[in-house]
């Protein structure tokens, strides 16, 4: 199913350290990627959860 996925990087990465990828395409699935690693693996989320990790990533939840 991978292959199905078309991926884009975040506008959040940055491109020499953390290179993250999200693909939203396919009905009720998120996926995201390292993209430095593109036949990795693939982390699927339905979108309620990804929702969830995005809103605490942009609101500092995990910062120290």
């Amino acid at each position: 199913m991978q292959s199905v996925f078309r991926f884009r990087k975040s506008s959040y990465s940055n491109p020499e350290v953390e290179c993250v990828e999200i693909a939203t395409n396919v009905a009720d699935v998120v996926a995201i990627r390292d993209s430095k690693v593109s036949e990795g693996p693939v982390i699927r989320l339905s979108p309620a959860p990804w929702d969830t990790f995005r809103t605490a990533l942009v609101t500092g939840a995990f910062d120290r």
